[in-house]
């Protein structure tokens, strides 16, 4: 179950990364720590669906929605992880331009948001699908047998 948690995630992260750079490329440019959270966000929708289905097909006992809710709980605590780094890097320590230039706030932004920020929140989010959203089921307690029974 672990591998197919990091094959998704590994996909996933890879769909964030490039999410990412497109919006700051682009629509985004002066808004980094947004381009994180949305592109986490989307990689988020595909995250559910590959998860439900393929890593934790068998457990999760709970109604689709509220499957999905805690989901969209846990994939938001992810993206403010994920995105924490680069308002650290960006807002406390001054990676940017034009106090840096352009190839240093590139690099703090990609260690402190898709490698910091992504795996940081990959352990989160494991720990959260596991425990909360996709639960194994619980054993049935059963009493002793009656006497009459038990006997051969």
């Amino acid at each position: 179950m672990q591998v197919r948690f990091l094959v998704v995630g590994g996909s996933c992260y890879v769909l964030t990364v490039v999410l990412n750079f497109a919006l700051k490329w682009t629509v985004l440019s002066d808004f980094p720590a947004t381009a994180m959270v949305l592109a986490t966000a989307a990689a988020s929708v595909v995250s559910y669906g590959a998860n439900k289905l393929w890593t934790f097909g068998a457990r999760g006992r709970r109604r689709w929605w509220v499957e999905a809710l805690l989901f969209s709980l846990v994939a938001l605590v992810g993206a403010g992880i994920s995105s924490a780094p680069v308002y650290f890097s960006r807002y406390v320590l001054g990676l940017a331009t034009p106090a840096h230039e352009l190839v240093v706030q590139e690099a703090a932004d990609f260690v402190a948001g898709p490698i910091l920020g992504t795996g940081l929140a990959m352990v989160v989010r494991w720990l959260a699908m596991d425990r909360l959203v996709f639960p194994p089921p619980r054993p049935v307690a059963c009493g002793p047998c009656p006497p009459a029974r038990c006997a051969p």
